[in-house]
């Protein structure tokens, strides 16, 4: 999306279009990647779209030098938007649920990765069923100002979420103060902790379930 779009909704009105259009052609489901890094893809896919996370790609695309990128290993989110859900229901009329990463640490979430004084990672602890996962702020001008640092983020959410979702755990939500919620295998009785039910965008490579169809990676 152009800096121009950005911030003006453009972004969910097109992802209310391809839900309608989709849904009037049978399609149930709509998959896409996006950078896990990137804040404001993550609060968008995640919060305003109710999409939810179900695998982490390491190194999706390979090795690029374009100036979204800066030369950073690619790894993917892939999300699932199930079109007619009722999370995904809500958020599309406006009414998404929030995660509250406050909420669910006084509900005894541990922080799994936080960010020190610096800006730089810092893992914590895992012996929580629910855990908290930091992004930085601005992962793009991080990789232009401070790459060695971005790498660095790179490898610690690659080795923390990565790691907890190859092993069964599974993002619920995402605070958009910059925290993934996660829920480890056996704690998925109640639903997601720490969300509230009460938006540009960050999906790549579109395709449907019932009807395939690609796109363009949305950033």
């Amino acid at each position: 999306m152009s800096n121009a779009a950005r911030g003006r909704s453009v972004g969910f009105a097109l992802k209310l279009h391809q839900r309608a259009w989709s849904m009037q052609r049978g399609v149930s489901e709509i998959s896409w990647t996006y950078d896990p890094l990137v804040r404001r893809n993550s609060y968008f896919n995640l919060v305003k779209l109710a999409a939810r996370p179900e695998e982490y790609l390491t190194d999706f695309y390979g090795g690029t030098h374009d100036g979204i990128n800066a030369g950073d290993e690619t790894d993917r989110l892939l999300v699932r938007w199930r079109l007619d859900s009722e999370p995904v229901r809500a958020a599309c009329a406006g009414a998404p649920g929030r995660a509250d990463a406050d909420a669910a640490r006084a509900a005894g979430a541990a922080v799994a990765l936080g960010g020190g004084p610096s800006g730089a990672p810092v893992p914590g602890a895992l012996d929580a069923s629910t855990l908290l996962v930091a992004v930085p702020p601005d992962i793009e001008r991080l990789r232009l100002t401070t790459p060695g640092q971005a790498r660095d983020w790179r490898s610690a959410l690659r080795e923390v979420l990565g790691t907890l979702m190859a092993e069964g755990a599974r993002v619920t939500g995402f605070d958009r103060s910059g925290w993934y919620v996660v829920r480890r295998p056996g704690a998925f009785g109640d639903e997601d902790i720490g969300q509230d039910t009460a938006h540009d965008a960050g999906a790549e490579g579109t395709c449907t379930h019932g009807s395939p169809l690609t796109g363009k990676e949305q950033r």
